[in-house]
């Protein structure tokens, strides 16, 4: 698991698996910079916000601590879908129907707009299309058909299709689900070269980019002056896309997000053969646990399996037993596969799961705490907040109405109280 610490990228299949390079340097900072816009972190949120602006004019800089995709940007699971961390009643109970019709509809528009993103900027990051919402108990199948009519009945969405039986094991031959729900719209692909892809095409607009450059302070102001180790930018305006990197850049935010880690794996090469054992239609699956898991294939046949939590730093005790036994129950064709990668990262995560977009005064913008649910969304953040500081707001404003409250506990016992409830629903899980 990357700590704040650590400077080097971790270890991963997708580091192993980088299909392109940024076209220009990224070397620290030095000295003052004079721009319309800096950009704190150099993930999809910011890569996105960068080269949207620069798109429409501005000149950006932007700020990573580390490298592009250094953290859950470049790590992830790579599954590709619409909807928000949470469910869809959260967001009507917080908002009403027709404000949550609104989000939805964005963010379906996410899924489209990272299409649209590869396309046009020629990313070569593997995309593909099919997504399995996989039940693991009695209660999960009541609660996906009811949510497959909800769905089409409140927001006229009809890409839920139903699947059990020999209907479900053509797509995942495996007996531990009693069935799934199907989502043509969603989808997965390699993060970290998606995440660079973005980056480059920033590049050629224009932004320029600085790696192992951490944002150290902002003091406010017009203009604002984002403060580094050996530089400063001053800018008209500041879009922070730090995540779980944040840290106390920004203390109004600090404890509505929470610092979580996931762990991922990636087998040794398949085949053809056996990944037709495991998955025929090269979809992606997660399961309806409330602490899930998560797989897909890569392009050249490995399973790449991701799940467990920690929140307090340390990996759990027997993770890499836990793990594998998984994937020998799931799929016992793969009994003793050789594990040729593990590696864990950051996400961040907010109390009601849903993301967390605001501003602060009238020219600090953030977004962060997509909880699990960012690798096509934060694209979208990018685009809404290019939109609001062009002065076209009302979209940004939309997802920024979904209230947040703070972590209880405060700073000594928000963890401790967070992994009492993560044990409960651990629990539930089993039931």
């Amino acid at each position: 698991m990357a700590t704040d610490a650590q400077t080097d990228f971790p270890a991963t299949y997708y580091r192993d698996t980088v299909a392109l390079t940024l076209d220009q340097g990224c070397s620290p900072l030095r000295g003052q910079r004079r721009v319309d816009v800096c950009v704190v972190g150099g993930g999809i949120t910011g890569c996105s916000t960068a080269l949207h602006l620069a798109e429409r004019g501005y000149s950006v800089a932007l700020l990573e601590a580390h490298e592009v995709g250094f953290g859950a940007s470049g790590r992830s699971g790579g599954q590709i879908l619409p909807g928000l961390g949470t469910d869809i009643a959260t967001v009507e109970q917080a908002l009403g129907r027709e404000r949550a019709r609104e989000v939805w509809e964005m963010s379906r528009e996410a899924v489209r707009l990272t299409v649209e993103l590869i396309e046009r900027h020629a990313i070569p990051c593997d995309l593909a299309w099919g997504y399995l919402h996989a039940a693991v108990k009695p209660r999960h199948v009541r609660e996906m058909r009811q949510f497959q009519e909800r769905m089409a009945r409140d927001y006229d969405y009809e890409a839920l299709d139903w699947l059990e039986g020999e209907a479900l094991r053509e797509r995942v031959v495996t007996d531990a689900y009693p069935g799934a729900l199907f989502e043509r719209e969603g989808g997965h692909l390699h993060p970290l070269n998606y995440t660079l892809g973005l980056a480059r095409a920033a590049q050629q607009a224009g932004v320029s980019i600085y790696e192992h450059s951490p944002a150290l302070a902002i003091r406010r102001g017009q203009p604002a002056i984002v403060q580094t180790a050996q530089g400063e930018i001053v800018a008209d305006f500041v879009v922070v896309g730090a995540n779980a990197y944040l840290g106390r850049l920004l203390p109004e935010l600090e404890g509505r997000i929470m610092r979580a880690a996931n762990y991922i794996v990636a087998t040794e090469p398949l085949g053809e053969a056996r990944a037709a054992q495991v998955l025929p239609c090269n979809d992606a699956l997660s399961d309806a646990n409330f602490v899930l898991d998560y797989y897909r294939l890569s392009a050249d046949k490995r399973l790449i399996y991701g799940g467990e939590v920690s929140y307090d730093g340390r990996e759990p005790r027997g993770l890499q037993q836990r793990m594998d036994a998984k994937i020998a129950r799931l799929f016992p064709v793969l009994e003793g596969v050789r594990i040729d990668y593990r590696w864990g990262g950051d996400v961040a995560i907010t109390l009601n799961r849903a993301p967390d977009f605001g501003r602060l005064g009238n020219n600090v913008y953030y977004a962060q705490g997509y909880s699990g649910h960012g690798m096509a969304l934060a694209g979208l953040a990018g685009k809404l907040m290019a939109e609001a500081i062009g002065g076209q707001s009302e979209r940004f404003d939309a997802f920024a109405a979904m209230p947040h409250r703070h972590f209880p506990g405060g700073e000594r016992l928000r963890t401790p109280l967070l992994v009492l409830a993560t044990a409960f629903y651990k629990l539930r899980d089993r039931l």
